[in-house]
């Protein structure tokens, strides 16, 4: 009897340590079954074919990007420069498409070349010039968004139709994007598991000196390591180009983050040694379903970044706890017995998340639709105060009107834009609003939804080759315009100025340099002497006018594309400022209307933004209700001086 109880407890505790054994082994897996299961409970637009498509498509650049930095840090190193080297080779492919007169296969080739280039010159710095990794690729991070930000003149630059079509669909419903990166995680793995160079990263990242002292070249590894990963990137860029039917130099902007964290998530270890491309796909997955589902239960921004960090910490964590459990680490040359039990791991997973997912799907059977009307607003960025005011602007009529609108942030990245377009089609919203990053990137987004019978308006920006219902607008280069009239009178027609841009590559920056030029050709007495970029934020501004001042301390005038620009050329000029020297802004938010009534602000061209939002939902929901609407509404600009300061409501 004691032994028939010995046998019982210890079978017990044999099965609990192999499910812990199991979950601890998958634990990425095993927390991207938990998300998919859980957004689909949360959300009865999550489990559908076209979204879970778009997880899919959104996944894939983060992805490809991700299979390159395993390379590196399986081998103990880490690439801070893909995501501006992704930007630099889908440049170098447009450019040379277009401007060049390259063929498209050759400028494709010579796209990929930039990224090996980009690589080997990671590598040579690290091997032969001894340079940390992290400081290496940092720098080559500079180098390659400047160099884009050089050949594109800061200006999205068109793909030829062609390369256009790697972001279209086969057959009607399988994403190209989705299967590029079901190519690339395939030779991942091919070269982690089944290669010479594979066996090296891991012998490089478990022990450099053991792996040198054995006879391994590190130095020649570290080279091809590096140069596999400027591949990875350049595909990459080419993919999110295609998608987006342009290139954008400031594309891919923080996305090597995103690549590491998908690494780290999918069980790769920082200190080296481990990883694998199915676990690093894995973690790719978990946060294109975290961003997708957040979007769709209306999480707000801002809160997912805190989401998204938070995931980041824990697989760390867990990883930490592997390792003192002994879990299996996910490095070559594992059994074939092995790779079956993997095999079939992943087989038990997908059924299990099927049974559960169809279960949690009764939950949504039945249930009643809102009578509201739903719609969606994708706000290019949600950091300036003109942006928050239409946003404002746009719920409080929403609220008046009993529409339920749900708002996004595309944090100034037009691939993140596509996405969230991409899940207000999926998820059946009434009418979409956007307020383009890019007026050409969004292009391809705003053409699915029209497809989809979905009305859209675009607010403040046009989107470029793509039918709209209505474009509610300000004239960016008339409010230039006067922007440049008002500083020109306000010195008598003569003077010294200087003007401070907007972010490079888009297209309310365009437009208001446009204007700025346009309006100063009837004022030749006005010299300006210095123009650079201060990317619409308050501290840049500040930065710029002070380096600006030290070599033109005799400014008489300063004219900049944004209020938080002004501002920060105000601090600097200090008590100059409205003074000796005017300074004249741009949108009439709520700062910069109070600098203006204190005499520190000379004027700002304001384009009432609530108005805009609150027209740009009311003309949605005419749209959506069949309505004949304008296909365009100009809100005017207004020059605000300390003269009608009062009496101004944005």
């Amino acid at each position: 009897m004691a032994t028939d109880t010995l046998k019982s407890t210890t079978g017990a505790g044999a099965a609990s340590g192999g499910l812990r054994r199991l979950l601890l082994d998958n634990g990425a897996l095993t927390a991207l079954i938990v998300l998919v299961v859980a957004m689909s409970a949360l959300s009865g637009d999550f489990l559908t074919t076209d979204n879970l498509l778009n997880v899919g498509v959104q996944a894939a650049v983060t992805a490809v990007l991700a299979f390159g930095v395993t390379f590196v840090i399986v081998s103990a190193g880490i690439d801070l420069s893909v995501g501006s080297v992704a930007a630099l080779s889908a440049t170098v492919l447009a450019w040379s498409a277009t401007s060049a007169g390259v063929p498209v296969f050759a400028a494709v080739l010579l796209a990929i070349a930039t990224g090996v280039v980009c690589g080997l010159v990671n590598g040579i710095l690290i091997s032969y010039g001894k340079l940390p990794p992290f400081i290496a690729t940092l720098a080559m991070l500079s180098v390659a968004r400047g160099l884009s930000l050089v050949i594109s003149e800061g200006s999205p630059i068109a793909l030829p139709g062609s390369v256009s079509h790697l972001g279209d669909t086969l057959g009607g419903w399988l994403p190209v994007p989705v299967l590029v990166m079901i190519v690339m995680g395939l030779v991942a793995a091919f070269v982690l598991g089944r290669t010479y160079i594979g066996r090296s990263m891991y012998a490089i990242g478990g022990n450099e000196e053991a792996a040198r002292l054995s006879g391994l070249r590190v130095k020649r590894q570290k080279l091809a390591i590096y140069a596999f990963s400027g591949v990875f990137a350049a595909v990459a860029g080419v993919v999110l180009a295609a998608r987006l039917s342009s290139a954008q130099p400031q594309a891919a902007d923080g996305y090597e983050l995103d690549a590491i964290a998908a690494v780290v998530i999918g069980g790769a270890s920082l200190a080296g040694g481990t990883g694998k491309a199915s676990g690093t796909l894995v973690g790719a997955l978990i946060l294109a379903v975290l961003r997708n589902g957040l979007n769709l239960l209306n999480v707000s921004a801002f809160w997912q970044q805190v989401v998204i960090g938070v995931v980041i910490a824990l697989a760390v964590l867990f990883d930490t706890l592997r390792r003192k459990a002994g879990a299996t680490p996910g490095a070559a040359g594992a059994s074939q017995g092995g790779k079956g039990r993997q095999a079939a791991t992943y087989g038990l997973a997908a059924v299990v998340t099927v049974a559960i997912v169809g279960a949690t799907s009764f939950l949504h059977n039945g249930s009643s639709a809102t009578s509201s009307p739903k719609m969606g607003l994708s706000l290019s960025t949600l950091n300036n105060p003109f942006f928050v005011q239409i946003r404002a602007g746009a719920q409080a009529e929403a609220k008046k009107l009993g529409v339920d609108l749900t708002v996004t942030d595309a944090q100034n990245d037009a691939s993140q834009q596509a996405n969230q377009l991409q899940n207000f089609t999926s998820s059946g919203l009434g009418a979409i609003i956007v307020n383009p990053v890019d007026s050409d990137a969004a292009s391809n987004s705003v053409k699915a939804a029209d497809k989809a019978d979905i009305p859209v308006v675009a607010v403040d920006r046009v989107v470029n080759n793509a039918k709209l219902d209505t474009l509610v607008a300000s004239d960016n280069v008339a409010g230039g315009e006067l922007a440049a009239k008002s500083i020109a009178e306000k010195l008598g027609g003569k003077g010294k100025i200087v003007i401070l841009q907007g972010q490079a590559g888009t297209s309310a920056a365009r437009e208001r340099a446009q204007g700025f030029a346009n309006g100063l050709k009837a004022y030749p007495g006005i010299k300006v002497v210095a123009q650079q970029p201060a990317d619409f934020d308050r501290t840049k501004g500040l930065d710029v006018m002070s380096n600006l001042l030290q070599a033109h301390p005799d400014v008489q005038g300063v004219i900049a594309a944004n209020d938080e620009m002004a501002l920060g050329a105000i601090k600097a000029l200090g008590p100059k400022a409205g003074k000796s020297v005017p300074v004249v802004g741009f949108d009439g938010t709520p700062d910069g209307l109070k600098a203006v009534e204190g005499g520190t602000l000379y004027a700002s061209v304001a384009q009432q933004p609530s108005q805009l939002g609150k027209i740009a939902v009311d003309n949605a929901l005419r749209a959506l209700e069949g309505k004949k609407v304008e296909e365009t509404v100009k809100v005017p600009v207004k020059v605000v001086t300390k003269e009608n300061v009062a009496g101004f409501s944005g």
